[in-house]
């Protein structure tokens, strides 16, 4: 790879953890904002609702931060095949999946994303 693709790696993986920060962010929001819609709920199925967008908050702000690590730790691994002199073939490889699952991941926070407003809505 040339030096161009280096800095394209750098930045695609600078970019998706600043995204991901930013939805870390908003979904510790949609938790506190989760409390203040829970303590209004009285029927039960509002109620397991709750319980079920929490747990799915929880869980994303989880997967949020695995993936924030492996971004960062494969930033760390760029970094240094770069001092070395030449991004491995499995380095660009491993690029490739952990861009298929930021976007996975996208795709799943918007939908909780849409299930929470959704819900808020209707209550």
């Amino acid at each position: 790879m040339v030096t161009t693709d280096v800095a394209q790696l750098s930045r695609e993986c600078n970019a998706w953890r600043e995204t991901l920060r930013s939805w870390r962010d908003e979904f510790g929001q949609l938790k506190n904002k989760l409390i203040d819609v829970a303590a209004r709920q009285t029927t039960k199925e509002d109620l397991l609702e709750v319980d079920h967008l929490d747990n799915q908050l929880h869980i994303q702000l989880i997967n949020i931060h695995d993936l924030k690590h492996a971004i960062k730790s494969h930033f760390r691994q760029i970094e240094s095949e770069t001092v070395k002199g030449q991004i491995q073939d499995d380095t660009a490889s491993h690029h490739e999946s952990l861009y298929d699952e930021y976007q996975q991941l996208e795709h799943t926070l918007q939908e909780v994303k849409q299930e929470f407003k959704d819900f808020a809505d209707r209550t």
